[in-house]
């Protein structure tokens, strides 16, 4: 085959010239959400010293991302964890978000329900069990999603902090996983441990990592756990 007289495709200088304008492409954007759990609390909730150094090395690791804001559960822990962590983060607002507040998202039926967790759900009436579920659909609907798409040029990406509880945690993942309901049952997280996942239009979720404590010292990892041998 001889291509020798082929004509070069015009560039895009030459298809100015010619008189096209070039239409502004559409990018798809990434929600980028860090989820935490509170540090840890005393037995009235209240932040103890030790979560007050975990909130504020968390907040150390993320001084380098770009976060456009900071969201936290309206319990007391999770409001000194965010402001803790959001003093090295300047100017970013921080803001208490209502779906964000501890709560059992979904109460498995018998079938469903591990041995060892049966009698945690004891008492749980239906009204109880519906208020859970209609927080996690919400806690979903507004934070589990793509921020959309964005002309070129303008900022593409947003960044955003969950100060929030470990059940919280267990369903967004549980969601981005694609997971049957009562899959958050299990889905422990440390105090002040990070989980990041991602969020595009027209693509799974990402989750790009889970409950990790790399800012903490030994000392401080997996308080907000049951005692027992850590890796």
């Amino acid at each position: 085959m001889i291509l020798a007289d082929r004509e070069p495709k015009p560039t895009p200088t030459d298809r100015k010239e010619m008189g096209h304008t070039p239409r502004p492409y559409l990018i798809v954007a990434t929600r980028h959400l860090y989820l935490a759990r509170h540090g840890a609390a005393d037995a009235f909730g209240e932040l103890t010293g030790i979560g007050h150094r975990q909130a504020s090395l968390l907040g150390e690791r993320l001084a380098d991302v770009p976060v456009d804001a900071v969201w936290h559960s309206p319990l007391p822990r999770a409001v000194a964890s965010a402001h803790e962590l959001a003093r090295h983060l300047p100017n970013v607002p921080v803001t208490e978000a209502a779906e964000l507040v501890d709560h059992v998202p979904y109460v498995p039926g018998p079938a469903e329900t591990p041995p060892s967790w049966a009698g945690f759900f004891d008492g749980y009436d239906e009204a109880e069990a519906a208020s859970g579920r209609r927080l996690a659909e919400a806690l979903v609907a507004r934070f589990a999603k793509a921020p959309g798409t964005t002309v070129e040029e303008t900022r593409r990406d947003t960044h955003e902090v969950l100060v929030t509880h470990a059940y919280q945690i267990a369903w967004l993942v549980r969601h981005a996983l694609d997971a049957p309901p009562s899959r958050w049952l299990g889905l422990n997280s440390a105090n002040t441990a990070l989980t990041v996942i991602e969020y595009r239009d027209g693509l799974p979720p990402t989750i790009v990592m889970f409950n990790d404590m790399s800012h903490l010292p030994p000392d401080l990892r997996w308080t907000g756990f049951p005692e027992g041998m850590r890796p």
